[in-house]
């Protein structure tokens, strides 16, 4: 099976976030292999999402966050009724009420 290029975006993002989830490991003082033990992962996977590598999967990157007390935040920031643009719509396409 031929796996499909990943967009430059996605790339781009992805080294964005593996920055990103270095600095907060280096602010909290924590080693990688530290992240690595709390997230149940090995030291070289916390390398390879450091660097960026978008095949490392959601549930280790969602584990890194975790490890790194970030995970709230990040689903916080996902949540759509946080945005004015989430409400707004949420009122105008989701249904009054549920039919049982």
């Amino acid at each position: 099976m031929a796996t499909r290029p990943v967009p430059a975006k996605v790339v781009n993002s992805g080294k964005e976030l593996g920055g990103y989830i270095s600095t907060w490991r280096k602010l909290r003082g924590l080693t990688m292999s530290q992240v690595a033990e709390r997230a149940g992962i090995t030291r070289d996977t916390v390398s390879r999402l450091e660097r960026g590598e978008v095949t490392v999967g959601l549930d280790t990157f969602l584990g890194v966050l975790r490890a790194l007390d970030r995970l709230d935040a990040v689903v916080d920031s996902l949540d759509p009724f946080e945005t004015d643009f989430g409400r707004a719509r949420a009122t105008q396409i989701l249904p009054k009420r549920v039919r049982t």
